[in-house]
This record gives structure tokens, sequence and C-alpha cells, in this order.
């Protein structure tokens, strides 16, 4: 299992650049799909960082999360 959580990080990346491209859309229902992508992100950099004792990083993540549910919620009084 920890081999799976040591690879989680490249497809956390990968969902974090996607997440970044989408938010910066002028389409309202790709930047709403951005905000989700972040929060998946969020959760497996969470998952990755809890796995490599990574604390400092599942602080961001979950601040970061905060952040992401804040734009959730405005892209829906959009």
């Amino acid at each position: 299992m920890d081999a799976w959580l040591d690879l989680l990080q490249w497809p956390a990346m990968v969902v974090t650049v996607l997440a970044g491209l989408l938010v910066a859309s002028r389409s309202l229902p790709r930047r709403k799909i951005g905000f989700y992508a972040f929060l998946l992100s969020n959760a497996m950099w969470i998952a990755w960082g809890w796995s490599d004792g990574a604390y400092a990083l599942i602080v961001l993540q979950l601040c970061l999360a905060v952040t992401n549910v804040r734009g959730v919620l405005k892209s829906d009084q959009d």
C-alpha cells in the first residue's frame, strides 16, 4: 500500500494542474468543475502527505480546501 501512496503524488499533481486550467476558464461550468477538481486534489495530497509524514502539506491542503469550498459557493451564486 505504501508504494501505491508514493505514486499518488503524480496523479495529484496532474489533477491540480488541470484544476488550475479549468478555474482559469471563462466558462462557468468549467470553473465549477475546476473547483471540484481542486477539492479532489486536496484530498489526494492529504492522503499522500499523511503517508509521508508531510504535516505542513496537510495543513496547507486543508487551508486550500477552504478556499476551494468558497470558490464552489461563489460559483453557485453566479
